[in-house]
């Protein structure tokens, strides 16, 4: 079954940082595009950043950019979320799924291969 992995959420007071891992299991993401997304309590969930392995090309929503950073590790093993200045706005539980669409403008699906999420809390 092909599904990403997330890990790397946890506790973290207001203006910590955090580095989210997506890891895929069962097929790999040499011709993926692979995108982070988050629900927050309450709330619909929501895009944050894509990135395109093929030609690095990523793109982040107006609410992630600034302190939101994608990145893939050199083995395109696992893609990566550094989130920075956190912010109890930023309390959410964050998944990753591969992308249709993903490049510097455009970010968007069909989405597959969902993982279960990593949660994020920010609380002081």
């Amino acid at each position: 079954q092909r599904q990403f992995v997330e890990s790397g959420g946890g506790l973290v007071q207001p203006g910590g940082s955090l580095r989210l891992s997506c890891k895929p299991s069962g097929f790999n993401l040499d011709f993926e595009k692979i995108g982070w997304f988050r629900q927050a309590p309450g709330k619909e969930r929501e895009k944050v950043a894509c990135i395109s392995p093929s030609d690095g090309e990523t793109y982040y929503t107006d609410s992630a950019k600034g302190r939101f950073t994608i990145s893939l590790d050199g083995a395109k093993k696992a893609v990566f979320l550094q989130i920075g200045s956190l912010d109890v706005e930023d309390t959410a539980v964050y998944y990753c799924a591969t992308s249709s669409y993903c490049g510097t403008y455009v970010f968007e699906g069909p989405y597959e291969y969902w993982g279960q999420g990593t949660q994020v809390t920010v609380s002081s």
